[in-house]
């Protein structure tokens, strides 16, 4: 008989989260400043619109390894991660070089398997918006490439911060469609 416990092989019950932590989480998540690095000007003389992707991308990681736990950590631990399904993202003003920013993070809703989350860039300078995006992501198993649910521990902390984030008032961008606006 062997002494390695056997290893569950749903991942719903698996074992305590390896980062993040429980709450109560800040309404809305802060995530530490960047600033508009040389190579992401383009020649109109700002931010080009790749690199806002970017920069959220980087913000969402920190988002969620440090707060729920199922970022590069988790993905490393359980074979299992957040793939993007969607995203729209708003430009509100525009980014020049060295301009410090910093993300904020709400979640909006969840599910067993899916989070619909929505972020701000915000100028640390002059506290102006200058873009959003809304990402909806799924949780993925990366040996069968089809989705999955998340720990149990996971969709609680889900729960809480959703609960934590319930009051935070509406942003004009979340839901918006896209479309040509005519005036009769």
């Amino acid at each position: 008989m062997s002494d390695v416990p056997e290893q569950s092989t749903n991942l719903r019950s698996t074992p305590a989260p390896i980062s993040g932590h429980d709450g109560p989480y800040p309404a809305p998540v802060r995530i530490d400043q960047q600033s508009v690095l040389p190579e992401w000007i383009d020649y109109n003389g700002h931010m080009n619109v790749g690199y806002y992707g970017i920069a959220f991308d980087k913000a969402s990681d920190v988002f969620l390894s440090h707060h729920l736990g199922i970022g590069e950590e988790h993905v490393e631990a359980t074979g299992q991660g957040p793939f993007v399904l969607q995203v729209h993202q708003h430009y509100l003003k525009e980014m020049r070089l060295d301009e410090v920013f910093e993300v904020r993070f709400r979640l909006i809703d969840h599910d067993a398997k899916r989070l619909h989350l929505f972020g701000e860039m915000v100028s640390v300078d002059t506290g102006a918006i200058t873009a959003t995006q809304e990402i909806m992501v799924m949780n993925v198993d990366h040996k069968s490439g089809r989705s999955a649910p998340y720990p149990d521990w996971a969709i609680q902390r889900f729960a809480r911060m959703k609960a934590d984030h319930a009051r935070l008032p509406g942003v004009a961008q979340i839901g918006a469609g896209l479309g040509i606006r005519r005036v009769e």
